[in-house]
């Protein structure tokens, strides 16, 4: 069964369910005037409280898709995402340059992860 979870503006899902895996729509920093580090631990914080409000955390994300407008700004966003995923609970990862994101967005993220418990 697919559930699909909290409508985003009519355009799409925030969150789609399908056997206990939860694919995590397009997140965006709440505060676009950070600079990278800020950027990257919004949404890394969004992400971590959305998983929590659907049973799942931090250690049981599978696959991750960033995109970023300025790619010579990873070593920012790493630091930060070292910040919120232990070593031992690292998920795959992409990181993809694009050309706009919209007015001082630096960067989304996409995300795929295993739900835990029931929310």
């Amino acid at each position: 069964m697919i559930k699909r979870i909290l409508p985003y503006e009519g355009l799409l899902h925030e969150v789609v369910e399908y056997a206990g895996v939860l694919y995590i729509g397009g997140i965006v920093p709440e505060d676009v005037s950070q600079d990278m580090s800020g950027q990257a631990n919004d949404v890394l914080g969004q992400l971590s409280r959305l998983l929590e409000a659907l049973g799942s955390d931090m250690a049981n994300v599978l696959q991750v898709t960033i995109f970023m407008r300025d790619l010579s700004e990873k070593a920012a966003f790493n630091a930060a995402w070292k910040a919120h995923f232990a070593g031992a609970h690292l998920p795959a990862r992409a990181a993809v340059g694009v050309a706009d994101l919209g007015p001082n967005v630096k960067l989304e993220m996409t995300a795929i992860a295993a739900r835990v418990s029931a929310a």
